[in-house]
């Protein structure tokens, strides 16, 4: 969910338009014909430009360029969507222009802001995270049935006044996993080591802090909650080579991994998310005990 949609939705919120009871009696979207689990990557022309991914277990959108003039200064975290079908559901319910309410297959909730949602990165320099704006071209590689896989390009943005860089992104997301694999390569106008920060993001709705668990020997760090009252809690992950660690601090939005980064060096990392009112994970600890075994994959 990006700034501009939760303001919308705590708008709708305050003039009465969105209740409880309302919520209970949702409408539900008809289930499509076609209800094989795939795993599908589109962009969104008709939503600014959103990339929406997604397989049989989870689901997540990045922003594109064409949302900053509507949304400044938007940003280029990763958002999660609830998700409790085994179908592709993302497209259809963006398309009815009612993704934050629960039609029955999923729901989008999990509020990005400005931090890194669900795996985004920037450079750590100066403590301080410098980011980029969203992205401003992608490729589609491969829409299912088993893979989802496509690029994203990042134009330059500066980390201080001491360097410029720039990002090449590519995802895979294949069938029967909760985990996205993220190559980035980060180009740069000086060949200084990099420290890039990998963040999950600290405060995902109005409702309170998430809870941070950390495994630096293998490398999994996850984040749960906290608890949304209508739609209960997302649980986000990410699993990085315990070799890159440097160090493991916050900021006001986040919290980061950071990894030593070659510039012009590809480096691989994997972002994970689940709903506790999906198919598959329905607590904290169930959550953590999953991520810590994909961790050594």
């Amino acid at each position: 969910m990006t700034e501009i949609e939760r303001r919308a939705l705590l708008g709708l919120a305050v003039a009465g338009a969105v209740s409880d009871a309302a919520r209970a009696d949702e409408p539900r979207l008809t289930p499509p014909a076609d209800r094989r689990a795939q795993a599908v990557a589109v962009v969104a022309p008709y939503r600014y430009d959103d990339v929406l991914w997604e397989n049989d277990r989870t689901s997540h959108r990045i922003y594109g360029h064409a949302l900053e003039a509507h949304e400044p200064p938007s940003g280029s975290g990763i958002d999660a969507w609830g998700k409790s079908a085994r179908w592709p559901f993302m497209e259809r319910q963006l398309h009815i222009g009612d993704q934050h309410a629960n039609h029955g297959e999923g729901v989008d909730f999990y509020n990005v802001g400005t931090s890194r949602g669900c795996g985004g990165l920037g450079v750590w320099y100066d403590n301080k995270l410098w980011t980029s704006r969203n992205y401003r071209t992608a490729r589609i590689l491969q829409n299912g049935p088993d893979l989802a896989r496509f690029e994203v390009d990042y134009a330059s943005w500066p980390v201080d006044v001491v360097r410029t860089v720039s990002e090449t992104r590519r995802f895979e997301l294949p069938l029967g996993t909760n985990f996205t694999r993220l190559t980035s390569t980060i180009a740069s106008n000086t060949s200084e080591p990099l420290l890039i920060g990998v963040g999950l993001c600290k405060r995902p709705n109005n409702y309170g802090q998430a809870q941070l668990t950390q495994d630096r020997a293998h490398g999994a760090f996850s984040a749960w909650g906290a608890a949304d009252p209508t739609y209960g809690n997302i649980g986000v992950a990410v699993l990085v080579d315990p070799a890159q660690i440097a160090d493991v601090v916050e900021d006001a939005d986040n919290y980061l991994v950071l990894l030593n980064v070659t510039p012009a060096q590809p480096f691989s990392y994997r972002v994970g998310a689940a709903w506790d009112r999906g198919l598959d994970f329905h607590s904290r600890a169930e959550w953590d005990a999953y991520v810590l075994s994909e961790a050594g994959r």
